[in-house]
């Protein structure tokens, strides 16, 4: 497990990042709207508490998870509204209470899990480090919303090199979720981390390029941000089409966020 710590580590202070941000809100702060259309801060937590007891009983009840799975193929487009729709209805000192205890029993979970498991998800299998990742990409973009909607500048660290990996790897899925051939070639990515350090994906020769700020590309992959607003380039068809659909997450293409100044 020495190799999936790391990941977890991180997903603890990045989860106790956005905490402090909502842990002193008043009721009425909770009931913000976010850039996320129809969903409040309390919407944003409680769809992490939501899909933390998800990652935590496909880890720990998977038969009855694969059932939840069901459920989510059969109501593809509402079944996420549904859980945060739930959660939020609940006073905020109750929500925020059952997320940290959500938290604390996912992050129990992962760090004894054994080397090797896989795991049930909405998309392909999960080993502990994948759904740690997953989760830590979640948290952070779920963050950014509630962030903005508290004008709350959080400056980007090297967590993010987490967000970046599942965002490159998704590459394909984004391509076949909306029914398109994924490139038969590999794309260099090269953005620039927090820290100074560049990141680097796939063959140094590639034809195809993508590159920018480790923090840009974040909000690319996880559709906070609209290309037209952030420092992302591509060389080449392929890639230049990515970047107009690209997705970190699971589940139905988003339909992402207006560019600054648009109608939403």
């Amino acid at each position: 497990m020495s190799e999936t710590m790391p990941v977890i580590d991180d997903l603890r202070e990045e989860s106790e990042e956005l905490d402090r941000l909502v842990g002193e809100l008043s009721e009425g702060e909770w009931a913000l709207v976010t850039p996320a259309v129809g969903w409040t801060v309390a919407h944003q937590v409680a769809h992490l508490a939501w899909t933390d007891r998800r990652a935590l009983q496909a880890m720990t009840d998977p038969d009855t998870f694969r059932r939840e799975i069901e459920k989510a193929l059969a109501a593809p487009d509402s079944f996420v509204d549904e859980g945060a729709q739930e959660g939020a209805a609940r006073p905020p000192a109750e929500l925020l209470a059952d997320w940290r205890a959500g938290r604390k029993a996912l992050d129990d979970a992962l760090r004894s899990a054994h080397k090797g498991a896989r795991f049930p998800w909405y998309g392909p299998p999960m080993s502990a480090a994948s759904m740690a990742t997953g989760r830590l990409m979640e948290t952070w973009a779920h963050g950014q919303d509630v962030a903005d909607t508290l004008g709350v500048i959080r400056p980007p660290t090297d967590r993010l090199r987490h967000v970046v990996r599942i965002g490159v790897r998704a590459r394909d899925y984004a391509f076949g979720v909306r029914g398109l051939t994924p490139p038969a070639d590999e794309f260099r990515v090269e953005v620039l981390g927090p820290s100074g350090e560049l990141w680097t994906y796939g063959p140094e020769d590639a034809a195809q390029r993508v590159t920018g700020p480790a923090l840009d590309f974040c909000l690319l992959v996880t559709q906070r941000a609209h290309r037209a607003d952030l420092a992302v380039r591509a060389e080449g068809r392929d890639a230049d089409r990515w970047l107009d659909i690209a997705q970190a997450f699971a589940g139905p293409a988003g339909a992402g966020r207006p560019p600054k100044g648009a109608e939403a």
